[in-house]
């Protein structure tokens, strides 16, 4: 799972908010002169300043996002959440698109024309999302304010005595956001707008997490228990004593402030219902969530059907693994022999991790047979900060920053290692890091002559696809000699499979947590432990779980048609090459772009 965990209301102002030290007016005058500027411009240079001055204006807006890509300015600084912001970027959603339809498309070369499209249908579907009350939605077991700022505190550089200033500025503007998000709360519990109760059961002790009693162990100043060399003793002791004075008279009184409105108030009155469809607007909030999810036009219904087709015929290849492995009881028989039996579990988290690492050096030089363009960032393996591990997935990944200098990172969870399988490592190894979600996103962020959008931003459906997709090519690249590895991989596509039943099931078709628990049991090996906490991701972050396998299937049926119809002049490099050159876009475009690719291939080689 790529995840940049940003709270709800983060993912719903990148390019479409405003903060406190943004002059609205001073942006809006700049959009009209690009629209203003056809006779002296061509409609490329118009467009790419168009994208331009949308970057700059998201980065403003949006510091987390700032610092997640990697952008210089605005460190310091937080997204604000007070009202007059949330009205303005809701008044604000649509502005850039007079200005796009002052451009002549037909003017572009083909690759702007991707670009304008994109950039048009992703600001129209932030338009739509406006309509739904996403802020209240502030906080989560996986998301929110407790969450984002130990994650940012994390990416953020602090080598230099400047960078720790830096942080410290940041460390004393954190508390007035903790105060904006609990009154964003309240308003939700006046609505009736709050995530399910029963997933929240977690987050108080998560806010206590980071409240440690020595300063320097909290996750918020991380980046102050080791000066580094290059900051002078003095100088890094005395900002060390100024975070930790932050800390004791701002911080800490902020989030024992939420920790008591939680305790007290919040979690009280959260709903005790868990479908999105629940939710004010929920049917047209859930659509629109599948829509923006999955980049497609399917329904629920459809995808639930889906769903139920692709758990019946994984389970047939389970029924004939199983019986390769000599194992004589039924398929729920082997999914508690795979779950109990100590053989396949670590006892020491560091084993766990070198055994990650090693299967990632495993595989990097394997990645030539399948790709002709690699990239050139590195990643490494850390296990997820204990502060959140408890309520975290499996694992995610988190992107690097090239302008930052900042690797990826595969974060692999080391709690309860007895729900931690050797069986599985594999596939989450490849969905995670290569040939997966760091090989893919590091492509896109080096794509130079794209712009920032496009290289820093993307669709769900093709960035988790292509991750699930990933998983499949463990034979291809020397993997899976093990079967109970090879299950693995079943297990992990059944995994995705199961998610577009229970998903759609529990937000449109009335099934209840429990029963979409007991419906992933049924049909995969994963442990109870790991199958609560995704079912529980899947109530809080509606339709994000449907993109993972639509995504694949449309992967693999362009891979099926292109080697069909090129026959002998197939070669899956250039396929893979050509899927993932155009960074992360909408199903559709990826299919018009692989058939015309083809249709391309095919031409050069009548003409030999």
């Amino acid at each position: 799972m790529l995840q940049f965990r940003v709270s709800l209301l983060l993912l719903f102002v990148v390019g479409v908010s405003s903060a406190i030290s943004v002059r609205a007016d001073d942006f809006d005058a700049r959009y009209r002169a690009i629209a203003d500027a056809g006779k002296n411009s061509s409609a490329a240079e118009r467009l790419h300043a168009l994208f331009k001055l949308d970057w700059e204006y998201t980065m403003a807006v949006s510091p987390e996002w700032a610092t997640y890509t990697g952008y210089p300015k605005h460190q310091e600084k937080w997204t604000d959440s007070s009202p007059a912001a949330i009205e303005e970027r809701r008044k604000n959603a649509g502005r850039a698109l007079p200005v796009l339809a002052s451009i002549d498309r037909g003017q572009l070369n083909a690759v702007d024309q991707i670009s304008y499209d994109l950039f048009k249908r992703q600001t129209e579907e932030n338009v739509e999302g406006s309509n739904f009350p996403l802020e209240l939605l502030a906080i989560s077991q996986l998301n929110g304010v407790h969450q984002d700022a130990a994650q940012i505190f994390s990416l953020m550089p602090s080598s230099t005595t400047e960078q720790l200033e830096t942080q410290v500025a940041r460390l004393r503007a954190l508390p007035a956001v903790v105060d904006q998000v609990i009154a964003l709360l309240a308003e939700g519990l006046k609505k009736g707008v709050t995530p399910p109760q029963i997933t929240l059961r977690d987050v108080p002790v998560q806010v206590l997490n980071l409240i440690t009693e020595d300063p320097v162990k909290s996750p918020l100043l991380q980046n102050f228990g080791e000066i580094p060399a290059a900051v002078p003793g003095e100088v890094g002791q005395r900002l060390r004593a100024d975070a930790t004075a932050v800390y004791e008279e701002q911080l800490r009184p902020a989030f024992q402030r939420l920790h008591s409105f939680l305790v007290e108030k919040y979690l009280p009155g959260a709903r005790a219902t868990i479908a999105a469809t629940a939710l004010p607007q929920g049917d047209a909030w859930y659509a629109w969530q599948i829509k923006t999810q999955t980049s497609t036009n399917l329904t629920a219904r459809q995808i639930h059907e889906i769903g139920l087709g692709e758990v019946k015929r994984i389970r047939a290849e389970m029924e004939r693994l199983k019986t390769q492995t000599g194992f004589k009881g039924t398929l729920a028989e082997f999914f508690t022999y795979l779950r109990t039996n100590p053989k396949f579990y670590f006892t020491d988290k560091d084993d766990l991790l070198r055994a990650y690492r090693d299967i990632a050096k495993r595989i990097d030089p394997q990645l030539m047979k399948l790709f002709k363009t690699l990239p050139r960032s590195t990643y490494g393996v850390l296990a997820v900060p204990a502060h959140a591990e408890k309520s975290q997935t499996t694992a995610y990944y988190s992107p690097g920053a090239p302008e930052a200098g900042r690797p990826g990172n595969f974060f692999a969870n080391t709690y309860a290692l007895d729900t931690r399988p050797k069986w599985e490592m594999e596939p989450l190894t490849l969905h995670e890091s290569v040939p997966g979600h760091h090989l893919q996103i590091s492509l896109a962020q080096e794509m130079g002559a794209l712009p920032e959008f496009r290289r820093f931003g993307g669709y769900t459906a093709f960035v988790e696809g292509w991750g699930l997709y990933s998983e499949s090519l463990g034979d291809e690249l020397g993997l899976y000699t093990d079967p109970y590895a090879k299950f693995g991989q079943l297990t992990y596509e059944m995994w995705r499979a199961i998610r577009l039943v229970v998903d759609t099931g529990m937000h449109a078709f009335g099934w209840t947590r429990t029963q979409a628990i007991e419906f992933f049991k049924d049909n995969a090996g994963k442990s109870e432990h790991d199958i609560v906490v995704e079912i529980d991701r899947y109530i809080v972050w509606p339709g994000q779980a449907l993109a993972y396998k639509l995504g694949e299937l449309k992967i693999k049926e362009l891979r099926a048609y292109a080697a069909r119809e090129l026959g002998k002049r197939f070669d899956v490099r250039l396929f893979h090459d050509e899927v993932l050159r155009h960074g992360a876009i909408p199903l559709s475009v990826l299919d018009e772009q692989i058939r015309a690719w083809v249709a391309a291939q095919l031409a050069q080689s009548r003409q030999r």
